[in-house]
């Protein structure tokens, strides 16, 4: 058998834009109906994190058009009122993958700064058109405008067009159009449901969605109240590695070992450095850069083992708050019942982490499947739809749960929303579509759940308990107008008359059931008219 052999001309390095224009499935673009909704996915959450985020209450408008006739075309266009864009970065953003201003320990919608630019790449792939941005920052007289390609090559912009002009309205945010190869029929049902459930968790944002038929869905603003935004924090020494310690030390100006522990990381403080670098046999005084990388591990598995730093802060995360999850779940449930709940923040592997739950009932809540009750998964504000079946949440809901003990019936009108917010989600691909089974995480889902299902079940007790004094108000109204008639002819013509007799047994009843009076009457007289 030949020998086969490699010469230098079969190796080479490709960028990371035509790495992805190679590998376009590993971001979401898989097909043309997966493409289509991870595009708007990606254009709506940018339009939110550039809201929100900055305390700005969200109008964010999403409009589908069919772009050709004879190709499966679409425009997707997103515009949305947040900070807008500075001019001289529209283009790195939008056209040089792994850029991004979300590289850094904060809590973001996205995590990778890929998803827009992959966008991009699949619509250059599939129709040739470039990206359009129209941008403004508050404070500028100036509207901005660029028209980009990705050179894949040299992973850089393209810009293929730019102008600018004044304002003649005091607006700011950015809108972007894209034009890609979409399957709507197939994704139709997704997208939909997407913006729903966007708009759960945001009942404080206006959004107006538009499909290619000319639907219009608009969700109107709820509630004024934002979630608090997350702030950037230094990273905690649990989740510390080599690399990520040389990196520092690199990037840094620090005189001492001392200096940059102390600067570098939350939770550490003089006795903690003094301690750790005790411990790892270095000397507090030396220069980071003088150290050698096998001291420098020795101190990386130093700090991984200490075991009295503070918990991570949670500074950097933006949880929603009870109050906005069950706006947003009455918003589009008007539920019965609805509840929430907000876990203190915990930690796993050095990240900070917060499990909120909310729970609906009843009203225009669909009913579930017989196994699970309906399920609502979201990590950093992202609805999550697709890969349920191998997700933590959905694991928790099915396996960790007895619903029979919060006197749910499955099937039943019930919705459950879990939100986990991170730093670090745990993810089990780049999809970000479905969330590892982290023990940490497991148990606080868990405990959220019960918080609320335990309140579910004070109210379905509640109405238990009313609907079995109602059942007896029926029975003891069966015999009223009876025994009505027949003290009104033992009294006599002199006595009380029946109609008389009949509402003093009316209130007697009453009394004594504590059901108000006129639901006592309402019975009576189904009684008396035979229904």
């Amino acid at each position: 058998m030949a020998a086969t052999s490699e010469t230098a001309e079969n190796y080479k390095a490709i960028s990371a834009a035509e790495f992805f224009y190679k590998y376009k499935e590993i971001a979401g673009f898989a097909n043309p109906a997966r493409a289509l909704y991870q595009t708007i996915r990606e254009l709506v959450e940018n339009a939110l994190d550039a809201t929100d985020a900055h305390g700005i209450l969200p109008n964010i408008k999403v409009t589908i058009e069919k772009a050709d006739q004879i190709h499966e075309y679409y425009k997707i266009t997103v515009e949305d009122n947040g900070i807008g864009i500075p001019p001289h970065i529209v283009p790195e953003a939008f056209g040089r993958v792994l850029f991004s201003s979300k590289y850094v320990l904060r809590q973001t919608r996205g995590m990778f700064g890929l998803g827009v630019k992959v966008a991009v790449l699949y619509g250059q792939m599939t129709t040739g058109r470039p990206v359009e941005i129209i941008t403004s920052q508050p404070g500028l007289r100036r509207i901005y405008y660029y028209k980009l390609r990705i050179d894949i090559n040299k992973n850089q912009p393209i810009i293929l067009e730019r102008g600018s002009w004044r304002k003649n309205r005091d607006w700011h945010g950015t809108i972007v159009s894209l034009t890609i190869e979409g399957d709507w029929s197939r994704a139709r049902f997704r997208v939909k449901d997407y913006i729903l459930r966007t708009a759960v968790v945001t009942p404080y944002a206006n959004i107006v969605f538009m499909t290619p038929e000319g639907e219009i869905y608009y969700y109107k603003r709820a509630i004024d109240k934002l979630p608090s935004p997350p702030k950037q924090v230094k990273p905690h020494p649990y989740g510390v590695d080599l690399e990520l310690l040389k990196r520092i030390r690199e990037t840094g100006k620090y005189a001492t070992l001392y200096d940059l522990l102390i600067k570098s990381f939350q939770s550490v403080g003089d006795v903690t450095a003094r301690t750790l670098i005790s411990q790892a046999g270095l000397d507090p005084s030396i220069d980071p850069m003088k150290i050698s990388d096998k001291d420098l591990l020795k101190l990386v598995n130093t700090m991984k083992k200490y075991d009295k730093y503070r918990p991570p802060t949670a500074q950097a995360l933006s949880p929603l708050g009870p109050d906005i999850i069950k706006a947003g779940l009455t918003r589009i449930y008007e539920p019965e019942f609805v509840e929430a709940t907000t876990r203190k923040p915990s930690a796993y592997q050095g990240h900070p982490f917060i499990v909120e739950a909310g729970i609906a009932y009843g009203g225009k809540v669909p009913m579930s499947p017989s196994d699970k009750p309906n399920l609502l998964r979201y990590a950093n504000k992202i609805p999550l739809l697709y890969d349920e079946g191998s997700d933590v949440i959905t694991a928790v809901i099915k396996e960790d749960i007895n619903w029979d003990n919060y006197l749910v019936h499955l099937p039943a009108p019930i919705i459950v929303l879990v939100h986990i917010c991170s730093t670090k989600v745990p993810f089990k691909g780049v999809g970000k579509e479905s969330i590892a089974d982290v023990p940490e995480i497991r148990k606080e889902i868990k405990l959220a759940i019960s918080e609320v299902a335990r309140k579910l079940r004070n109210h379905l007790s509640k109405k238990i308990r009313e609907e079995e004094k109602k059942k007896k108000i029926v029975n003891l109204a069966k015999y009223i107008p009876e025994v009505a008639r027949a003290l009104s002819i033992i009294i006599g013509e002199d006595g009380l008359d029946y109609n008389t007799i009949l509402d003093k047994l009316a209130e007697i009843t009453a009394t004594r059931t504590g059901i108000p009076k006129n639901e006592v009457e309402k019975v009576i007289k189904n009684v008396e008219i035979g229904t």
